[in-house]
């Protein structure tokens, strides 16, 4: 009878405390590895704070945005939330987000957390809104099977933008009718090739992509030849072309493109395939000068929180972005850390360290309309390699059309 009691009362206690939990719900886009993990640190995160439950709920990557403007306005939906550092500008234009409480998250305490080049892009208008447990940039993925074939040293990869172009020449394969069947670099500019454009070739060749407060074009003024630079390699050297084979991760992966331009989640994509033998490395350097585009996707704090689902929100988005978090995003999704503390152990790791160092010199494009200021670089290139446009034209009308993006953007926010 006394046991019976005891169980009784017992149960009573833990019905009463998940009774009175606090429950937040946090959003992300689908992605198996990401999903996972985030499961496992909820379980942590419930485990170190009894009094707060976490919902998890995903969404198709196409269908993410739509989902989130129909449910934060009415109220419904997340309180925390998975977003890319680019839609930050919409996000917060359109009432979906709160400010990062200063309280909790100081200029001292983003500084130390994260790396330099985070701290502009969490921020409109001065402002903090997110922050990243994870970040990317750029290197370049060989193919070593194919640089002995084509007689060069598998385990020397380019180092400057002239032997890599050297090196393409010698790398690609034609058929009987000039058809390139083996590509000696991928070209799309729909993947990283707009983002290799706009924030290491114009660097490179001694230019700036925005003005200081990104509210103007300066790439086509500051560094006219870039994208003739870019499609000479498809028109003039014709070491790979846009399409070709669909895309540069079908390309590489199917051992028919030499090298290829890539963001460091692509390492849980190549790793798995045993017959392909690569090897990563640093962007190659032009005019003495190293660029790279980092990018990351961060998680911000809804409207929706209000209260204890406020403080509740604080507390898993300090979990989810902390070192623990971190190290553990790294080894199960191989995004790189946003904190320098954690990335230094692995500078010297032959897959991460290319791409850490990358971060030191790396910068994140201020977006007003990711999507939209991506086209207009797609669009510049397709002009010049179908439409035999000359690329310092179509170069200057790319800049037109994304400055009439960032005016129209802001005539509508202030």
């Amino acid at each position: 009878m006394k046991r019976a009691l005891l169980f009784l009362l017992v149960s009573l206690v833990v019905f009463a405390s998940f009774a009175g939990a606090v429950k937040i719900t946090f959003w992300q886009y689908y992605y198996e590895t990401k999903v996972k993990l985030v499961d496992q640190l909820i379980e942590e995160f419930e485990k170190q704070n009894p009094g707060i439950e976490v919902e998890h709920v995903t969404f198709p990557y196409e269908n993410f945005n739509e989902k989130v403007a129909v449910s934060v306005p009415a109220g419904v939906g997340p309180d925390v939330l998975t977003l890319f550092y680019g839609w930050i500008p919409l996000y917060v234009t359109s009432g979906y987000l709160v400010p990062l409480p200063e309280s909790e998250f100081s200029p001292e305490y983003l500084s130390s957390q994260f790396f330099p080049f985070v701290s502009k892009g969490i921020e409109f208008d001065g402002v903090p809104y997110a922050l990243p447990t994870a970040v990317r940039s750029l290197a370049l993925f060989w193919n070593k099977d194919l640089f002995a074939e084509a007689g060069l040293d598998p385990e020397a990869p380019p180092t400057t933008f002239a032997e890599m172009v050297e090196f393409a020449k010698k790398l690609t394969k034609y058929d009987d009718k000039g058809n390139i069947i083996q590509e000696g670099l991928t070209m799309q500019p729909s993947g990283q090739g707009h983002h290799w454009i706009r924030e290491v070739l114009v660097r490179q060749l001694g230019g700036t992509p925005y003005s200081a407060d990104n509210r103007t074009v300066l790439y086509s003024l500051t560094a006219p030849d870039t994208l003739k630079v870019y499609t000479d390699l498809i028109t003039k050297d014709k070491v790979g072309y846009p399409g070709f084979l669909n895309d540069d991760v079908t390309a590489f992966r199917s051992l028919k493109a030499a090298m290829t331009i890539d963001g460091s989640f692509r390492l849980g994509t190549f790793r798995p395939l045993e017959n392909l033998n690569w090897g990563v490395t640093e962007l190659p350097s032009m005019n003495g000068v190293k660029s790279n585009f980092a990018s990351f996707w961060a998680h911000a704090i809804t409207t929706n929180a209000t209260g204890e689902k406020l403080d509740a929100s604080i507390k898993f988005l300090k979990f989810i972005t902390s070192e623990y978090a971190q190290k553990l995003w790294l080894e199960q999704v191989g995004e790189l850390p946003a904190n320098p503390n954690v990335a230094a152990a692995y500078y010297d790791h032959p897959e991460y360290g290319p791409f850490l160092k990358g971060l030191e010199y790396a910068h994140a494009t201020f977006f007003v309309d990711e999507s939209g200021q991506r086209q207009v670089l797609m669009d510049a290139v397709d002009k010049v390699w179908i439409q035999g446009m000359d690329p310092v034209k179509a170069f200057e009308e790319a800049a037109a059309e994304d400055q009439a993006i960032i005016d129209e953007f802001w005539s509508r926010v202030e």
